[in-house]
């Protein structure tokens, strides 16, 4: 700053004070006053006629400690980069399905009026109670570490449930219409089947 001071100073100015403030437009404010305050000094010392030649190089100076200063500035911290959804999530466009809870309770009562709907009695209900206590103690996500069957009514495959519903794997509801489809196709009613089973063990 000291080197352009005495550049200017060099320049005899009278009115050029103003010309150099206007070109020093791109320089922050300590420069701009202080080309305010070398001019009017200049002015005091004498009335001598503009050179052309030395305002335009002092204005050049200028230019440059101004791109100095605009260089030595930092530049702004990138944006934040959003991190990558889950990929397994991301292609099936949601997050996974929750997991089958048991609800043994709220199965029973399911069944029970999937049973009226039927038009079986609660004696058929009784026996159906028995039967799956036994195949599943009711629970929707029951696996047979042996077989291989699921679910509350112990499908083997599991996967033939599918034809009652897609959500066979975690749905109760679905399971329990499989289950008594496949009852009364095979045993008439929920007491034939429960018989089968006391006899042989499986029904």
């Amino acid at each position: 700053m000291a080197a352009v001071s005495a550049f200017i100073r060099t320049a005899s100015v009278g009115a050029a004070g103003a010309l150099m403030f206007v070109a020093a437009g791109g320089v922050n404010t300590a420069y701009a006053d202080e080309v305010s305050s070398i001019t009017e000094t200049a002015s005091q010392e004498s009335n001598t006629a503009i050179d052309t030649q030395s305002v335009q190089a002092a204005v050049a100076v200028i230019s440059m400690q101004s791109d100095l200063v605009k260089a030595e500035t930092p530049a702004p911290p990138p944006a934040p980069v959003a991190e990558p959804a889950d990929d397994a999530a991301a292609a099936a466009g949601s997050a996974p399905a929750a997991a089958a809870v048991p609800n043994p309770t709220g199965a029973q009562a399911e069944a029970w009026a999937q049973v009226q709907a039927r038009g079986w009695g609660a004696d058929q209900f009784v026996c159906l109670v028995s039967l799956w206590q036994k195949e599943s103690g009711w629970r929707v996500n029951a696996t047979n570490s042996s077989s291989g069957a699921y679910g509350i009514p112990q499908s083997l495959p599991g996967s033939k449930m599918a034809s009652a519903g897609a959500d066979w794997q975690t749905n109760p509801a679905t399971q329990i219409k499989w289950g008594l489809g496949y009852i009364a196709g095979r045993y008439s009613t929920p007491c034939g089947a429960w018989g089968h089973s006391q006899s042989v063990g499986w029904y």
